[in-house]
């Protein structure tokens, strides 16, 4: 039932962050899920109350964020899967201004499937790269000379 799994997470990526629609994180999240690497600095955050202030502070960060899943495998109930999000800076979700430049992070996901729901999610991606890429990170502004 590999695909099944696979499925569930394509779906995720595709309506929650593609679509915007955030009312899909209660269709597809347990209650009670832990989910890592998408708190405020937390370990973790517990089910669709807990994960729902992280998605609204990326969207209003990057609205029009696009996910592309690159590469996703499943064993048993557990899903691997890479991606690559495309969006404009274009809101003060991160706490600053936005500074309207294009990015392009990348990152990895493993969630637990069972009965079409996720039930627990890590994520794990570039967001040293992503605060580079908007210049805010003190070596992004730094000028190397050329080489005469």
């Amino acid at each position: 039932m590999a695909e099944a799994e696979v499925a569930v997470i394509k779906r995720w990526f595709e309506e929650v962050w593609n679509q915007g629609r955030e009312e899909a994180i209660d269709e597809l999240l347990v209650p009670d899920a832990p989910v890592y690497g998408v708190g405020h600095g937390a370990d973790f955050v517990r089910g669709p109350d807990g994960f729902k202030p992280a998605y609204q502070q990326l969207k209003s960060a990057f609205p029009d964020i696009h996910f592309t899943i690159e590469d996703a495998v499943s064993e048993r109930d557990m899903v691997a899967l890479r991606w690559t999000a495309t969006a404009t800076h274009a809101g003060d979700g991160l706490g600053f201004a936005p500074t309207q430049k294009p990015v392009t992070i990348t990152g990895m996901c493993f969630a637990r499937v069972q009965n079409g729901k996720l039930v627990e999610g890590w994520n794990n991606w570039d967001m040293m790269g992503l605060m580079h890429e908007i210049g805010a990170t003190p070596h992004a502004a730094v000028v190397r000379p050329t080489a005469s």
